[in-house]
């Protein structure tokens, strides 16, 4: 697999997000966390992990499109298990025909193909601009940043699909039993990568195709293409685009929250 690194320089100018579409996965358990119920719906600052994603996609990204004379994404797809939606009802409501619910899938890639067939559904249906792209956010990354996206996106429209990432700052080891070391891998390597991932739609069903026909693992959306020896280009993102695994997350990504100073978010 070709791994690209530079800022964005596409030659083509950047119009949009009217071709994409953001697909939010909020089907997880939470496992980690040692809470009664999966950390998307867990309280930050106010709010529900969850809606900061949401109110991003729908409310602060179009208003930054608005002001800089880009076009907002079409559609977006909240992946989330059927025991939840009544809850978010309303808020599919209040944006219909933007906002749009899909079933999670057994592991990560099933909740993917279902979100990436209900966003092609839609978005055929509401006759905008094709789905071209689609970007995958995981719920549990409440601090992405417009600029992560914007650039995120310009690198996947150049190359086919990119992925947010920033170099690893720990020193990795490697073991085989748990308890020896067995080498220390080298740092200037290492990338840890986090969401949106933005992949070509038509990129993307042709992996799904060929992971299902081989049997193959794959831990994240890029992975597929990796798996189609495509190229996938790492974007620069921010060490604050941190994901809340455990329940001293949640306390970093308040303080970052407080030393923002964002608006209050209402959905609903």
């Amino acid at each position: 697999t070709t791994y690209i690194h530079s800022s964005s320089n596409n030659d083509e100018e950047f119009t949009g997000f009217g071709n994409v579409g953001f697909l939010v996965l909020a089907g997880g358990t939470g496992s980690r966390m040692k809470a009664n119920m999966p950390k998307q719906f867990l309280t930050l600052s106010g709010s529900p992990v969850l809606h900061y994603s949401l109110h991003l996609f729908l409310e602060k990204l179009p208003e930054y499109c608005a002001q800089n004379g880009l076009s907002p994404p079409n559609n977006v797809v909240l992946v989330m298990d059927p025991k939840y939606q009544p809850e978010y009802q309303p808020i599919i409501d209040k944006y219909q025909g933007k906002l749009a619910f899909a079933n999670p899938g057994k592991e990560r890639q099933g909740s993917v193909e279902n979100g990436l067939n209900k966003l092609v559904e839609i978005s055929t249906k509401n006759n905008g601009s094709p789905c071209e792209y689609v970007a995958v956010h995981d719920s549990a990354r409440p601090l992405v940043t417009i600029p992560e996206i914007e650039s995120v996106v310009k690198d996947a429209k150049s190359v086919g699909a990119a992925v947010l990432g920033v170099p690893c700052k720990a020193t990795i080891k490697e073991s085989d039993d748990g308890v020896l070391v067995q080498r220390t891998i080298p740092r200037a390597r290492l990338w840890e990568v986090h969401t949106p991932q933005v992949v070509k739609v038509e990129a993307l069903l042709r992996g799904f195709d060929k992971v299902e026909k081989e049997n193959l693992e794959v831990t994240d959306d890029v992975s597929i293409i990796e798996a189609l020896g495509e190229p996938v280009k790492l974007t620069l993102g921010e060490y604050t685009n941190l994901k809340i695994t455990t329940p001293e997350d949640m306390d970093v990504a308040t303080a970052i929250l407080a030393d923002r100073g964002d608006d209050q978010i209402n959905l609903v």
